[in-house]
C-alpha cells in the first residue's frame, strides 16, 4: 500500500488513470460476454466541434450510467462517434475560403471544394474526442463510428431508396423554410421562432376602377410588394364586399392585381385587407393556388432583391430594401404611416438568421409509423424522463407535416438520384428520375442530384447503424439515450420512427425495433443571471480551462450537483469550486485513514459490539444507498450527487470520524480496531457510490488504500449492513442524536458568545440522562472543550449561557454573560418554540389529518409536540433564573 501524497493533484492523477484504464482495454466490449446487457449510443457531436459544457453535462450523465452498470455486473458498450455536420462543416470551411483566399465553394467548384472540406476535417475533426477522454469518458473508443463512414453512407442510400420506392419520398415544388445565410432548404423542425421588434407599415393601393379610391394594408414586409399578385379580404367583411372581383394597382413595379375574397384573411389584422405575395409567404401561397394566382419571388437565394423593375431597391440585402422601400413609398405618397410592432419571426437553427418562406423543388418524406411511434411511448415501452415531454412527443406527431429532407449544400450524403442530361436543366416533374443505391447503368447519359441530405436523415439511423449484426443482437435496443429536449423532434422521434420502419431488432415485434428504453433529457446550461450561454455575451466558459483549474473530477461532480432532473442549470463556477473542494476533502480524511495502519480489502464489522457512533454512520450508510437507489431509477442525478455529499461531508467527514478519533487514539486496541473497521468498511462504500460520478480519484484511492482486488469499476456497488445482532439500534441512534444536537448547541452558546472555536473553554450538562456519562470523552472532543462537567442539579448565574438541548441545558463554564444580551437571546429561543408547538397543536386539532395520516405519522407528531413542550419549559426555567 503506497503512501498517499499530502496534496491531490488531480492533473497528473486522471491523466494516469486514463491511459491505464484504456491500455488494459477495460472499456472494450464483448458481444459474446454471458453477462446481462447494457448499452448507450453517443449522441454525435460535429466533426469539427469542441467541447462545451453541455456536452460536459451529457456524456458525464452518460459515463455515470455505464460505469454504475460495469459494477453492477452487466456488460456495458457505450458506443461514441461524430456527425459530419453538413452545414455547419461547410459553413465553416466557406468562411475560412473567404478569409483567406476570397474565394467562394463555387470558384473552386465542387470536387476541390469537398476536398478542401477533407483537409479541414483531418486538420480539425475529431478534437472533441481527445478533449472527451479527458473528460473522462469511458467509451470504447474501438468502435468509434462517423455518419460517413463508407458502410454507414451505403445503409442511408439503401434507406432513401427503400422509401422512395414504397412512395414515402417524393420530389416536389413547395414553399419551403429558406436560410439565406446557407442557401439551402430547411425543414419546420430548423425553424426556431423568435420575437423581433419592428414597424408595422399601411400602404395605399388604388383600385383600378375607382380613381382616386385606395385600399390600405398593414404589413410588416415592403420590400415583397413587387411580388403581390392580388389583394384579398375576408368575404363576411362588409367594408369591401363592393370590391370583390375589382383590381387594385400595385405600388411599385406598377401593375393592376385583383382583389379576391379568402376564408382565410384574419377582418382583427390590421385593416383587415392581405397583399398576397405567394412567393414569399406560407398562407399567401395557399391562398394564390385557391385562386390560381401567379407566383412572382423578388428575392435572390442570399436574400437580396431581384427586381430589375425597381432599379432602387434592386440588389439590396432584405433589411436595408426594406427601409429603403418605405422611404420610396412615402416619398409618393403611398404610406400613410409606420407603427412600431412586434412579432415571431422564424430563424434559422443553423445559422440564426430570419428565413425566407420560398417556392422551391425538393425531396420530401412523408412519415412513417407515426401510430406505432406514439403508441410505443403511450404505452411505456419507452419511457421519458422527466415525464412531461411525452406530451410534448404526442403533440409533434399528432401534427406531423412531411420533412424537407433535401439541402442545397455540398458537404454531406449525396441523393442517390440521377436525371437523363437533356432534362436535367428542366427537372420539372416530368424529368425522368433514376433513384438507386449504385449509379444508372449508363451514367454518362445522367446526371446526378446535386443535393445532400439533411444531417439529421443520416443520424436518425445512429441507435442501430452504428452497430454490426453481432452486436445488435447484443446491445439493441439500447438501454438510455441521454440528449438534450431541443432535439427531441430533430433526433429522437426520428430514431423511434427508424427503429419501427426499418426493425433492425431480433423479431418484428415493436418492443424489439424500438432504439432505446429509456430517454433522460437535459437541463440546458445558463448562466447566473438565467441567459443561455454564448461566444458572444462572453459567458460560456472553456471546459478544458475548468478541468486543467479544478480537474475532471470536481468539473462533474460540481455540475451535476446543481443539475436537477428536467430544469436548467444556473452555472456558477464556485460550484465547480465546490467540486474541486470535495475532492480535496475526501483524500485528506483517506490519509487521515492512512495514518493509522493499513486499511483491510474486507473490513469486518463487529456486529455485537460496535460504538454507537458506527451504528449510526452504518445506519446512514443504509439510507444514503436507498435514497441513492431511489434517485438512480427516476434519473435524478443532482439527488445522488447531494446525498453522497451530505453524507461524506457531515455524516462521515464531520461527525464520524471525529468521534472516531476518541477510540483510535485511546488505549483499548479492541476499540480502536473495531472503529478502523468501521472506517475501511464505509470509507470503501463511499468510493464506489461516488465512482460513476468522480471515477479518477476513486480509482486512485482504491489502489493506494488497497481497498480492492483489480479497478474499482468493476467492483460490485455497497450493500447495506444488517445490524440485527445489534441490540436497541433506535435507541442508541436516539441517544446520537441527542450528543449531536447537545454538540452543535454548545458550538452555537461558543459563537454568540464571541468564544474563539480554536480555544478550549468549559462546559456544564446538567442532564438526568445516565447514558452520557461514558460519551463525555467523545462530546469533549466534538465540542473543543478543555471539560464538560456533568451536574444534575447546577444553578448557573445570571446572565450564564445557556441552551436546551435533548439531554439538557448545556452552560458555558465562563464568567457571566450580559444579562440582557442572554435574555434577549433567550425570548427568541422561546418565540421560535412556541411557533413549532402552535403548527404542531393544529395539526394533531385537525381531525382530518389525525384519521386520514398513518398512525406512525401521527405518533411522530405527538412525540414532537411533547419534546417542544419539555424544551419551552426549560428555557423558561433558563430565563427566570437570569431575573
Amino acid at each position: 500500500m503506497a503512501e498517499l501524497p499530502k496534496r491531490y493533484d488531480p492533473n497528473s492523477v486522471e491523466p494516469k488513470w486514463y491511459r491505464h484504464w484504456i491500455d488494459d482495454g477495460d472499456f472494450v466490449v464483448n458481444s459474446e460476454s454471458s453477462k446481462a446487457p447494457f448499452s448507450i449510443v453517443m449522441p454525435p457531436p460535429n466533426i469539427t466541434g469542441v467541447l462545451t459544457l453541455g456536452h460536459v453535462l451529457n456524456n458525464t450523465v452518460q459515463d455515470i450510467l455505464c460505469r454504475r452498470a460495469r459494477m453492477q455486473g452487466f456488460e456495458v458498450l457505450w458506443l461514441p462517434g461524430t456527425d459530419h455536420a453538413g452545414i455547419g462543416t461547410q459553413t465553416a470551411v466557406e468562411k475560412h475560403l473567404r478569409r483567406t483566399e476570397n474565394k467562394t465553394r463555387y470558384d473552386l467548384g465542387r470536387e476541390e471544394f469537398l476536398r478542401r472540406v477533407l483537409e479541414w476535417q483531418d486538420k480539425h475533426g475529431g478534437i472533441i474526442i481527445e478533449q472527451l477522454k479527458r473528460l473522462g469518458c469511458s467509451c470504447d473508443w474501438s468502435r468509434q463510428r462517423y455518419t460517413l463512414d463508407e458502410d454507414y453512407a451505403r445503409a442511408v442510400q439503401r434507406v432513401f431508396v427503400d422509401l422512395y420506392n414504397k412512395g414515402l419520398i417524393y420530389r416536389g415544388r413547395r414553399m419551403i423554410n429558406w436560410d439565406p445565410s446557407a442557401q439551402t432548404a430547411l425543414s419546420d423542425e430548423e425553424v426556431v421562432s423568435k420575437p423581433q421588434k419592428g414597424n408595422l407599415y399601411f400602404v395605399r393601393y388604388e383600385i383600378v376602377e375607382e380613381p382616386g379610391r385606395f385600399l390600405e394594408v398593414a404589413t410588416t414586409r415592403p420590400e415583397t410588394i413587387m411580388a403581390d399578385t392580388a389583394m384579398a379580404f375576408h368575404p363576411g367583411d362588409e367594408r369591401y364586399v363592393s370590391l370583390l372581383g375589382k383590381h387594385a394597382w400595385r405600388p411599385l413595379a406598377r401593375e393592376k392585381i385583383p382583389i379576391v375574397a379568402d376564408d382565410a384573411i384574419d377582418p382583427e389584422f390590421g385593416t383587415g385587407v392581405l397583399k398576397v405575395t405567394p412567393a414569399h409567404d406560407a398562407l399567401d401561397f395557399e391562398i394564390g393556388q385557391r385562386h390560381n394566382l401567379p407566383i412572382v419571388d423578388v428575392l435572390h437565394a442570399d436574400g437580396r432583391i431581384n427586381c430589375p423593375a425597381v432599379p432602387e431597391l434592386d440588389g439590396l440585402d432584405r433589411f436595408e430594401a426594406r427601409k429603403k422601400t418605405a422611404e420610396i413609398l412615402q416619398a409618393r405618397g403611398a404610406l400613410a404611416k409606420a407603427e412600431p410592432y412586434e412579432n415571431n419571426i422564424g430563424f434559422s437553427d443553423r445559422s440564426d438568421v430570419p428565413i425566407e418562406p420560398r417556392i422551391s423543388e425538393q425531396w420530401f418524406l412523408r412519415y412513417p409509423k407515426t401510430k406505432e411511434a406514439l403508441a410505443v411511448v403511450r404505452d411505456h415501452l419507452i419511457r421519458f424522463f422527466p415525464v412531461h415531454w411525452e406530451k410534448v412527443y404526442a403533440q409533434w406527431l399528432e401534427n406531423i407535416r412531411d420533412w424537407c429532407i433535401s439541402r442545397q449544400v455540398w458537404w454531406g450524403h449525396r441523393i442517390p438520384a440521377w436525371y437523363r442530361k437533356q432534362k436535367s436543366e428542366v427537372r420539372g416533374q416530368e424529368s425522368e428520375i433514376y433513384v438507386g443505391a449504385e449509379p444508372p447503368p449508363d451514367p454518362e447519359n445522367w446526371v446526378q442530384d446535386p443535393d445532400t441530405l439533411d444531417t439529421w436523415f443520416s443520424s436518425w439511423l445512429w441507435a442501430y447503424q452504428t452497430m454490426d449484426e453481432e452486436t445488435r443482437r447484443k446491445f439493441y435496443p439500447t438501454s438510455v439515450l441521454v440528449t438534450a429536449p431541443d432535439i427531441i423532434f430533430f433526433w429522437v422521434a426520428r430514431m423511434i420512427i427508424a427503429g419501427l420502419e426499418f426493425k433492425p431488432g431480433k423479431s418484428d415485434r415493436n418492443e424489439n425495433n424500438i432504439p432505446f428504453r429509456h430517454v433522460y433529457f437535459t437541463g440546458l446550461i445558463r448562466d447566473k443571471l438565467g441567459r443561455k450561454m454564448s461566444k458572444s455575451l462572453g459567458n460560456s466558459p472553456d471546459p478544458l480551462e475548468l478541468i486543467e483549474k479544478y480537474g475532471a473530477d470536481g468539473l462533474r461532480f460540481g455540475l451535476m450537483r446543481i443539475a436537477p432532473s428536467g430544469q436548467d442549470i444556473r452555472f456558477d463556477e464556485k460550484q465547480i469550486e465546490e467540486g474541486r473542494n470535495f475532492a480535496t476533502k475526501l483524500w485528506n480524511v483517506a490519509r487521515l485513514r492512512q495514518m493509522h495502519g493499513p486499511s483491510s480489502a474486507e473490513p469486518k464489522i463487529d456486529n455485537r459490539q460496535p460504538s454507537i457512533y458506527a451504528i449510526e454512520v452504518l445506519s446512514r450508510l443504509n439510507e444514503t444507498i436507498d435514497a441513492i437507489d431511489a434517485a438512480y431509477r427516476d434519473y435524478q442525478f443532482n439527488a445522488v450527487a447531494q446525498r453522497l455529499y451530505d453524507f461524506v461531508w457531515s455524516d462521515y467527514c464531520d461527525w464520524f470520524v471525529e468521534t472516531a478519533k476518541t477510540e483510535i487514539f485511546s488505549e483499548d486496541e479492541a476499540r480502536k480496531n473495531s472503529t478502523l473497521a468501521t472506517m475501511d468498511f464505509v470509507l470503501s462504500a463511499i468510493l464506489r457510490l461516488l465512482h460513476p460520478f468522480m471515477p479518477h480519484i476513486t480509482e486512485e484511492l482504491w489502489f493506494l488504500l488497497g481497498s480492492g482486488k483489480g479497478s474499482i469499476q468493476f467492483a460490485a456497488p455497497p450493500q447495506k449492513i444488517a445490524l440485527d445482532e445489534v441490540t436497541d439500534v433506535p435507541g442508541q441512534r436516539e441517544l446520537v442524536s441527542a450528543i449531536y444536537q447537545t454538540v452543535q448547541a454548545g458550538r452555537n452558546l461558543r459563537a454568540k458568545s464571541k468564544q474563539p472555536s480554536n480555544k478550549k473553554i468549559g462546559f456544564i450538562l446538567r442532564t438526568e440522562e445516565k447514558l452520557i456519562s461514558g460519551q463525555l470523552p467523545t462530546l469533549t472532543r466534538l465540542l473543543n472543550a478543555e471539560e464538560v462537567r456533568l451536574d444534575r442539579k447546577y444553578q448557573a448565574p445570571a446572565g450564564n449561557p445557556v441552551a436546551v438541548t435533548p439531554l439538557g441545558e448545556i452552560f458555558l463554564a465562563i464568567a457571566a454573560a450580559d444579562s440582557a444580551r442572554e435574555r434577549e437571546r433567550l425570548d427568541k429561543e422561546m418565540a421560535k418554540i412556541e411557533n413549532e408547538l402552535r403548527t404542531a397543536e393544529n395539526k394533531l386539532k385537525n381531525k382530518s389529518f389525525v384519521d386520514r395520516a398513518p398512525v406512525a405519522v401521527v405518533d411522530e407528531h405527538r412525540k414532537r409536540l411533547k419534546d417542544l413542550s419539555a424544551q419551552l419549559a426549560r428555557l423558561k426555567q433558563a430565563r427566570e433564573g437570569l431575573n
